[in-house]
């Protein structure tokens, strides 16, 4: 039997529920970390999970970041710097991988509160995370207000990829399951990525 549950009553929840629902109802997503540096140099790791491809030619990728009405430190870092990373977190790190929304000051980085290291290259000012076997480090391209609810789009640019060999297969193709990358439903439920199959790309049957 289904439950019907209408927009007056989402409203009325208890806020805590209303959340935890809401973000939910998206199914499982890949738990990314957020890496980026601050004015004074200061690194910073916050765990997202509403990242957007935009596209592939141009090379594109965004995060949905919740309101900026106040201090938010990875969306003021991106700003500022221009450059930010997205690493795929490993299943044995999950844990500390969470940790990292706890509201930590600006002068604290949660690479080191949260127990990863930092790695840094040429082409991206801002932090990898170590551990990560699938790294993206992307060019502030446009942030797009999305007015009905007050977050925003960040999209930038793939500047550089950093993948293991033994996950990128032919044809351009990913394995995650291979390293067993961290999925996460709603706020604070974690999976593992597992492959069931590959399909061809679908054309109509002609029957």
């Amino acid at each position: 039997m289904n439950k019907h549950i209408y927009a007056a009553d989402i409203s009325g929840f208890e806020k805590q529920y209303r959340t935890n629902l809401i973000n939910g109802l998206g199914g499982i997503k890949s738990a990314i970390l957020v890496g980026t540096q601050g004015k004074n140099g200061e690194n910073n790791l916050a765990i997202f999970s509403q990242i957007v491809h935009i596209g592939a030619n141009p090379a594109l990728m965004g995060i949905i970041h919740r309101p900026v009405s106040v201090e938010k430190h990875t969306y003021e870092n991106i700003v500022s710097n221009e450059y930010f990373t997205l690493n795929h977190i490993p299943v044995e790190k999950y844990k500390e991988a969470h940790q990292s929304s706890a509201r930590y000051e600006r002068n604290q980085s949660e690479f080191a509160e949260c127990g990863f290291e930092p790695e840094f290259t040429a082409q991206v000012k801002a932090p990898y995370v170590k551990d990560s076997m699938l790294k993206i480090g992307l060019k502030l391209v446009e942030i797009i207000p999305i007015k009905s609810n007050d977050t925003v789009l960040i999209i930038g640019s793939v500047e550089e990829i950093i993948i293991a060999e033994e996950i990128l297969e032919e044809a351009g193709y990913i394995d995650l399951s291979k390293v067993k990358t961290s999925l996460v439903h709603g706020l604070e439920t974690y999976y593992q990525a597992e492959k069931i199959g590959r399909l061809p790309y679908a054309k109509p049957i002609n029957k």
